[in-house]
């Protein structure tokens, strides 16, 4: 090979690399490869901070299991005894190694569930919880619905290929915020260790990324390499989904320390401190950008004639970025 050609080929390896360190929030890129769709979205606001191809359908494998551990915990006792079925032993993929006839409590399979990613575990969940995995389905799909979640559809609990199975990474991040702000669900996704059948979580994240907090991997061969996390810092928590990611911890870690970086959480409105004479119940917090909060505009409409009598309805506010409307809550007399 000849010099001439030897620098042409190292000048396109060298911009390669160059076009790698583009980057969300001036993050140096650590994955090489980008997702099929990815989103990241702040829990408390629902603000989508970052998207790409967010609204493609695509399987999801494991990260299904969200919806199941959010039904569960709906409906079900922890502490409640399960005879394991038949029907939970010997299903394929990850699995505890559930046997017939042996006793777990919901809570133990839970953990089973969201930590080793037992396919088995969600059998018998599913079919504690509804009878059959055609009815927990529905009841799947019923949730999903009820959370905005649009664009999703539940086949089975677990994730294994099945057709029409599939949801987007919007959606998915709607379901886990919603997830996120379950107590117990956080518990859950965020241990590391579960003593009692000791469990490892299989979800690097918690080890590897400053104030990860869950939530779920998963992985089949049609869905790829599929990541959800949860983190937080600096009183904002994110949620972000890698779906069909060949390198889905190392692109989940670019865009969250990317989003970290961009935005912080600012007070927009405070409910101890009146507004043109009037009270509100909910302060409002909301992630920004560097220069957002100059585009931030608040406009009171007070209600006529307006009535005089302590916590009487008085009026609305309305919060703005730029021309969006972001917030509104009722004003009261004070």
């Amino acid at each position: 090979m000849n010099k001439s050609v030897l620098r042409v080929l190292l000048a396109g390896v060298c911009a390669f690399f160059v076009l790698l360190c583009v980057s969300f929030g001036g993050v140096t890129a650590k994955a090489a490869t980008e997702s099929e769709a990815e989103c990241v979205v702040e829990v408390s606001s629902r603000r989508f901070l970052h998207e790409k191809n967010a609204c493609d359908c695509l399987p999801m494998a494991s990260t299904t299991k969200i919806m199941t551990a959010l039904l569960i915990l709906d409906d079900c006792d922890l502490s409640q005894e399960i005879v394991i079925p038949k029907e939970a032993e010997g299903v394929e993929g990850s699995s505890v190694y559930l046997k017939a006839g042996d006793s777990y409590t919901v809570e133990d399979l839970l953990y089973g569930l969201m930590l080793r990613s037992g396919n088995d575990c969600a059998v018998a969940l599913a079919l504690f919880h509804s009878g059959s995995i055609e009815a927990f389905a529905r009841k799947m799909n019923e949730k999903a619905a009820l959370l905005g979640a649009e664009d999703t559809f539940f086949v089975n609990p677990h994730g294994l290929p099945a057709k029409g199975h599939h949801t987007t990474a919007r959606d998915l991040s709607i379901i886990a915020s919603y997830a996120m702000e379950n107590p117990t669900f956080e518990k859950i996704v965020s241990t590391k260790y579960y003593v009692r059948h000791n469990w490892q979580n299989k979800n690097k994240m918690l080890w590897n990324f400053e104030g990860a907090c869950g939530v779920k991997t998963g992985f089949t061969v049609n869905a790829g390499r599929c990541l959800v996390t949860s983190a937080e810092r600096d009183g904002m928590k994110l949620v972000s989904v890698v779906l069909n990611s060949p390198q889905m911890y190392e692109r989940t870690e670019e865009l969250l320390e990317g989003a970290f970086e961009t935005y912080r959480m600012e007070t927009l409105f405070d409910c101890s401190a009146p507004i043109e004479g009037l009270t509100a119940r909910r302060s409002f917090c909301y992630p920004l950008a560097r220069g957002e909060r100059e585009q931030i505009s608040v406009k009171v409409n007070k209600s006529e004639p307006l009535s005089q009598t302590r916590g009487d309805f008085a009026g609305t506010m309305q919060i703005f970025l730029e021309n969006s409307l972001i917030f509104s809550q009722n004003l009261y007399i004070m």
